[in-house]
């Protein structure tokens, strides 16, 4: 037992944040408003519960005690008020009273259990928070009150950790980057470096675990989670709080350098995936309302500008998040942003369209973001994922996409089926729909085949296969664009989807144009979903809405889907709807002769409402090799309360499949005043390779990946 100092803090550092105690500066706030939280919380007695559902009463109390105890912590060395330092010795004393008499968790998940929670995780946040907590305090504390709390509480946690689910603690997993700061954590607080060792190095001390193994396998060059923004957002925050320790305990390690800088690689990679509006896009199981006000952004955010530099978008985040981590790398940024807007006002930020590889090595594949701004300002950003399967939280969804612009997501994710906290709904934990709707491919913006899932559901099997990123091009102001090939998710088919922003001076906003082929060896079906919001306006096909509503399918979520109308369209097919005040129409067609649109909505085979009712529309085709081609155009404004409605229809009126093999494909698409001619290279290719193919006699020959060719067409007086 030994006594320690802060394991996050000296005290030059204390002594700088107390100067921001009363200040109105972005650090200032953010300490009156964690003393305001605190004191609140302060004012309850005192709780230590027993075990109770996951997601309940206990599962939060114990949840709130440590995330005070970690604010109490620091706020006792900034303010010099013994009474926080009082509340986090008089918590700690009735855990060590009742910890040991806990038995493990009764309620069974799938993960371990601890004596606190259901999950073995959560007790590992739990010891995260509260080893850093005790370190701002413990200096305050007898001899007999260190020793009865780390006898009775720390010590038993590290051999549970360590020995008892030894087997879990290597684990390369966000659990398990928890694990490991939880763990280095603790061994500092109570002066056994051992614990830092193993944590850094795994139990092992062979490097197979640990955090840097964790770092290096789930962080890929890029940055990028292979589990998607919503797991790398709670990844994140161990992930730069155990980054800060190392800095502090091992420099040797040289963490903010390590492996290229992942540290920081990967703080920049979460927030380029953010939507404008500071939402994280719901890639693999994921909430849709997860964004970078996070605490765990925020720790991110304030990490990256101490260590590796402010820049304008940095202080455009900070300014949305209105908080910085109450630690020195916060003050950093704190300064920056009042120097800043001593200048000028400080704006919203904007990430550049960007590619992230994924893998250890950067070769599995990628995701891409690209992002177009419109003459008044307003940004689409268009989500492509071509890379890895995610591990167990992967969706089946390779080459789907999301599009965003207006504040709102237009073609959407669902997200994880999952009520986080709800205890009556399956304790909070995901329900049976995330694997039966919710991770389907059908339940994506993609393209499902024979009603199956992208390799038969087979986890195992998807984390094998990957996508292959064709072209990422975005230097135009005119036309951006991505493609990539999917050729192991179906047996016997092989998928190349190439998507663009294309901006015209006639248009309110970038068009997003959509190319998705499909060559099988067989005859296939083929449901093209997109999943929307809103009110159906109008379509260019008469449809049959259905007054005895079945299901779409038997299987493969397609159980989960009511078909509610269906219609045969002729040539293009158009479908309008109004998302809040705003109009977006499709037009899709095919390479084939023949084709449908089901309109559907989640809610069958769901007794205990657990999904959301949720509409989409399918266009169905059918063939051995086919080509999709759609765009989707938005326009007009609508007001319900002042009755207005500007610009309901679209200017695109066609697009036209006009031929496509293995070499490449050309679509036409008219627009009021213009006649576009789009070519894509349907092979691997370099941007000096030039291309040529014919289609009924006209011969269409470009250089490199893709070409456009735009054409004004005469208004008749």
């Amino acid at each position: 037992m030994t006594i320690t100092t802060p394991i996050l803090l000296t005290q030059a550092e204390i002594a700088d944040l107390r100067k921001e105690f009363g200040r109105t500066s972005l650090m200032g706030k953010t300490i009156a408003a964690h003393i305001n939280e605190l004191q609140n919380f302060m004012a309850l007695p005192i709780d230590v519960p027993g075990h109770g559902e996951a997601g309940g009463y206990e599962h939060n109390r114990h949840k709130q005690n440590y995330t005070y105890m970690n604010l109490a912590g620091r706020l006792f060395l900034i303010t010099e008020q013994q009474q926080y330092a009082d509340f986090v010795i008089a918590l700690l004393d009735e855990y060590a009273d009742k910890y040991l008499t806990f038995d493990f968790h009764v309620q069974k998940n799938t993960n371990p259990t601890g004596r606190l929670f259901h999950q073995i995780l959560n007790e590992h946040c739990w010891l995260l928070f509260t080893s850093l907590a005790y370190s701002c305090v413990s200096q305050v504390m007898t001899p007999a009150q260190r020793n009865r709390i780390e006898s009775q509480i720390f010590e038993p946690m590290l051999e549970m950790f360590t020995v008892k689910y030894a087997h879990d603690f290597d684990r390369i997993h966000n659990h398990g980057i928890w694990a490991v700061a939880a763990v280095g954590i603790c061994g500092l607080a109570i002066g056994k470096r051992e614990y830092l060792d193993m944590a850094v190095y795994g139990i092992e001390r062979n490097d197979s675990g640990g955090f840097l193994a964790q770092i290096s396998q789930l962080f890929a060059p890029s940055g990028y989670y292979m589990e998607g923004p919503y797991y790398h957002r709670y990844a994140i925050r161990p992930t730069c709080l155990f980054a800060e320790v190392l800095h502090r305990h091992m420099p040797e390690v040289d963490i903010y350098n390590y492996k290229d800088k992942v540290i920081g690689n990967t703080v920049e990679a979460l927030l380029s995936t953010a939507y404008p509006n500071g939402e994280f896009p719901a890639l693999n199981d994921a909430s849709r309302t997860m964004s970078i006000t996070d605490m765990g952004v925020q720790v991110a955010v304030s990490v990256y500008s101490k260590h590796y530099g402010v820049d304008d978008n940095l202080l455009g985040m900070a300014k949305i998040q209105d908080r910085v981590w109450m630690h020195p790398c916060g003050l950093v940024l704190s300064r920056a942003l009042e120097q800043a807007e001593q200048k000028a006002s400080v704006g919203m930020p904007f990430w550049p369209s960007v590619e992230l590889n994924e893998g250890p090595d950067g070769t599995h594949g990628a995701q891409g973001f690209i992002r177009m701004q419109d003459k008044n300002g307003d940004v689409s950003q268009l989500v492509m994922n071509y890379g890895q399967h995610g591990m167990g939280h992967g969706n089946f969804d390779t080459l789907g996409i999301s599009f965003f612009n207006r504040g709102q997501e237009v073609l959407r994710e669902y997200g994880f089926a999952r009520w986080v906290n709800v205890e009556p709904k399956f304790g909070g934990r995901y329900l049976d729909e995330n694997k039966s709707y919710a991770r389907q491919t059908i339940a994506h913006n993609a393209v499902t085949v024979d009603e199956k899932c992208q390799n038969n559901f087979d986890v195992a099997r998807a984390d094998s296969v990957h996508g292959i990123p064709h072209f990422f091009s975005v230097d135009s102001d005119v036309i951006s664009g991505m493609s990539a090939f999917a050729n192991q998710h179906y047996d016997g088919l092989s998928m190349q989807r190439s998507v663009f922003m294309l901006a015209l001076d006639e248009l309110e906003s970038p068009l997003l144009i959509d190319l998705y082929r499909l060559a099988g060896e067989s005859e296939h079906q083929y449901d093209y979903s997109h999943q929307y919001a809103g009110q159906i306006i109008r379509t260019s096909f008469d449809y049959q809405s259905h007054q005895e509503v079945s299901t779409l399918g038997a299987d493969n979520g397609y159980q989960h889907l009511w078909n509610i109308a269906s219609g045969k369209p002729s040539e293009t097919a158009l479908v309008s709807w109004l998302q809040n005040n705003t109009y977006y129409t499709w037009l899709g067609t095919s390479s084939n002769d023949s084709s449908e649109v089901f309109f559907t909505r989640t809610g069958a085979n769901d007794p205990s409402f657990n999904l959301r009712s949720e509409p989409a529309f399918i266009y169905r085709t059918a063939g051995k090799t086919t080509l999709l081609a759609s765009v989707l155009e938005t326009h007009g404004y609508f007001n319900e309360e002042f009755e207005q409605s500007v610009n309901a229809r679209g200017k695109v009126s066609s697009i036209k499949v006009l031929g496509h093999n293995d070499v490449g494909s050309v679509v036409q698409i008219f627009t009021s005043n213009s006649l576009i001619i789009l070519m894509v290279c349907n092979q691997l290719t370099t941007a000096t390779s030039q291309h040529s193919v014919t289609f009924n006699q006209i011969n269409y020959q470009w250089t490199g990946p893709y070409a456009v060719d735009i054409t004004a067409i005469k208004q008749e007086k």
